[in-house]
C-alpha cells in the first residue's frame, strides 16, 4: 500500500525550462472512472526511457495526502483501454524534471484538451514537510479540485470559462 503526497502549483513563466533536465516524458492518461473522490486511471508514458504503462488507482484524498496503488501493466493493453475503455477526454501531457532547492519539481504542459495549462508537482514524504518555492511556480492549488487530472478528463480547462485572471501558461 502506497500513500501518494503532493503539491501542486501554478506555473508563472517559463524560467523552469532552463533548469529542466532536458529528457521530458509524454504521458497519456485516461480514466476507467473517476467518482467520489476516488479514481482509477491508465498511464502511458514515453520518452526517458522507452515505453512503460501502468493502472493506477486512488482512494479519497485527506487533505493532500490519499491511498495509491499502482501496477505495471503491458504497453500494448495501455493502448487499447486508452482507445477504448476510458472516458472521451484522455490526458496528453509533456513533464519536464526540474531540480529546485533539493528537490525534484515534476512540470507539466498540458496540450489536446487541456492545451494552455502548465502546472508543478512536487511529491513529498511528509505532508508537513517544508521545502524551498521556485520563483515560476504562483498559485497553490494542491486543494483545488479543478485541477485533479480526473477532473481535467471530464472538464477539460479548454472549456472553462475565460473571464479574470487565468493559469499560468497563457500571456
Amino acid at each position: 500500500m502506497g500513500t501518494e503526497i503532493e503539491r501542486k502549483f501554478l506555473v508563472t513563466d517559463d524560467r523552469w525550462r532552463a533548469a529542466s533536465d532536458g529528457r521530458p516524458a509524454r504521458f497519456r492518461q485516461g480514466y476507467l472512472f473517476a467518482e467520489g473522490g476516488r479514481n482509477a486511471r491508465v498511464r502511458l508514458s514515453t520518452g526517458r526511457d522507452g515505453a512503460h504503462a501502468w493502472v493506477t488507482i486512488k482512494g479519497v484524498r485527506s487533505g493532500i495526502a490519499r491511498y495509491e496503488f499502482e501496477y505495471e501493466i503491458p504497453v500494448e493493453d495501455a493502448e487499447i483501454m486508452l482507445d477504448t475503455l476510458c472516458m472521451p477526454v484522455v490526458i496528453d501531457k509533456t513533464r519536464s524534471y526540474v531540480a529546485f532547492g533539493g528537490e525534484t519539481w515534476e512540470v507539466d504542459v498540458f496540450a489536446g484538451a487541456n492545451a494552455g495549462l502548465v502546472l508543478a508537482e512536487l511529491e513529498l514524504d511528509d505532508a508537513a514537510k517544508t521545502f524551498a518555492r521556485p520563483p515560476w511556480i504562483g498559485a497553490e492549488v494542491s486543494e483545488d479540485a479543478r485541477y485533479y487530472n480526473s477532473a481535467l478528463a471530464r472538464h477539460p480547462y479548454s472549456t472553462w470559462p475565460r473571464q479574470g485572471a487565468h493559469p499560468a501558461g497563457e500571456k
